[in-house]
C-alpha cells in the first residue's frame, strides 16, 4: 500500500518526491526544483534544473539573470510534465503574477503543494483554482481565527480618501517589489486614480515585466531627480525599507502608507511608523483557508509554514486529519528581504 510519505515527505531542503527525485519550493539549491512562484523565500538560484510556470521563469531571471539555472521548463496552467514516471501540473494560486499550485500524481495519488495562495480577486494575477486531492498541503501565514482581511476596495478607498484630504502631503505606499506593487497600483486604478504613480527604482524593472505580461499599470514615473518636498497630492510606491530611508525627506510630509496582511496588526504598524496601514495581502486569510479545506475535503491537510496550531485545532474539531510540517526557511513576509536588499 502506498503510503503518502512515499511521493511527498519533509526533509531540511524542502518538500521531496522520492520516486521523481525532484523538491518542491527547495531551500537550498539542488539537482532538480518545482517552483510554485517568484518570491525570493520559494524561488532561489543555483538549482540544476526548474520547472515552473512561464511568468515565474520570467521573474526569477530577471532578479538572478539568465543563468539562475543550467536548465528551465516552463509549464502552462494545467499542462502536465512527467519526471521519472511522476506527473506535475500546475494550477493558478493566486499569489501573485504566475504564481501556481504544484499537483503531483503518482500511482493513482494526488497531492497539492499550495505554495503561497489567497481566494479573492487579484487584478494581477489568475484566481485560485481548487484541485481534488488526497493531500492538501497548504501555508498558514494567516492561520489564526483573528485574521479576517477586509475587502481590498475598502482599504483603497481609504487611501484615496487620504489624498482628499491632504492634498498638500506626498502618500508614500510602502509594498513589496514582487506582485504587492503591482496590485496596489491597479487597484488605484480601478478605484479611478488615473493620475501618474510615482515608483522607486526598484520597482522598475518588475513593473515593465508585468506590463510585458498584459497588467495595465498606467502611467508610472521614477521617483527621482525631485525638489525637496516635492509630490505633494500624488502617490509614490517603494519597497517597504525606503519609506524609512533618507530616501523618503524629499517628499512633502508624506503620509506613510504599509500594504501588507500584517496592518491588522496595530504592533506591527506602530513598528512599521505607520501613518496609514493598508491591509492588503496576497495570503489567504483564515475565513479563506478553512472554505479551502472545507471545498477540497481531502484525505490529510499538511500544514506549514505559518500559524498551524490553529489549523490544527480547526482540522481536528472538524474531522479533517491533519499534520504540521514545520518546514523552515519561508518567509512570512514573502519579499522582504528582497525589497530590502533592492532598496
Amino acid at each position: 500500500m502506498i503510503r503518502f510519505e512515499d511521493l511527498l515527505r519533509p526533509t531540511p531542503a524542502g518538500l521531496y518526491c522520492p520516486p521523481g527525485d525532484f523538491y518542491v519550493d527547495p531551500v537550498a539549491p539542488v539537482d532538480r526544483a518545482v517552483i510554485t512562484h517568484g518570491h525570493a523565500d520559494h524561488a532561489r538560484s543555483g538549482h540544476g534544473a526548474v520547472l515552473a510556470t512561464r511568468q515565474t521563469l520570467a521573474i526569477m531571471a530577471e532578479r538572478y539573470g539568465e543563468d539562475f539555472t543550467k536548465a528551465r521548463q516552463g509549464v502552462a496552467y494545467g499542462e502536465t510534465a512527467t519526471i521519472n514516471g511522476v506527473e506535475i501540473s500546475l494550477a493558478p494560486a493566486g499569489h501573485v503574477l504566475g504564481s501556481a499550485q504544484a499537483v503531483v500524481r503518482w500511482k493513482g495519488l494526488t497531492m497539492v503543494v499550495s505554495g503561497d495562495y489567497k481566494r479573492r480577486r487579484d487584478p494581477t494575477c489568475a484566481p485560485f483554482e481548487p484541485v481534488p486531492c488526497d493531500v492538501f498541503i497548504s501555508e498558514a501565514t494567516f492561520g489564526l481565527p483573528v485574521f479576517v482581511h477586509p475587502s481590498d476596495g475598502d482599504e483603497i478607498a481609504r487611501l484615496l480618501r487620504s489624498l482628499r484630504q491632504f492634498p498638500e502631503r506626498a502618500h508614500l505606499v510602502g509594498a513589496y517589489a514582487l506582485g504587492k506593487a503591482q496590485r496596489v497600483i491597479r487597484l488605484l486604478r480601478e478605484g479611478g486614480w488615473d493620475r501618474t504613480i510615482y515608483v522607486h527604482g526598484a520597482l522598475e524593472r518588475l513593473n515593465r515585466l508585468y506590463e510585458r505580461e498584459g497588467i495595465d499599470l498606467g502611467p508610472l514615473a521614477p521617483a527621482t531627480g525631485l525638489k525637496a518636498g516635492a509630490l505633494g497630492g500624488e502617490v509614490v510606491i517603494a519597497p517597504p525599507s525606503a519609506t524609512r530611508d533618507r530616501w523618503a525627506r524629499r517628499f512633502a510630509d508624506p503620509v506613510v502608507a504599509f500594504a501588507s496582511g500584517w496592518m491588522g496588526v496595530r504592533a506591527r504598524a506602530r513598528q512599521r511608523g505607520c501613518e496609514l496601514p493598508l491591509v492588503l495581502s496576497d495570503h489567504a486569510d483564515w475565513p479563506e483557508l478553512i472554505a479551502t479545506f472545507t471545498e477540497l475535503k481531502p484525505q490529510e491537510v499538511w500544514i506549514t509554514h505559518g500559524r498551524e496550531e490553529g489549523l490544527l485545532r480547526w482540522c481536528e474539531l472538524n474531522d479533517q486529519p491533519a499534520r504540521a510540517l514545520r518546514l523552515v526557511g519561508y518567509d512570512e513576509d514573502d519579499d522582504e528581504v528582497v525589497a530590502e536588499d533592492a532598496a
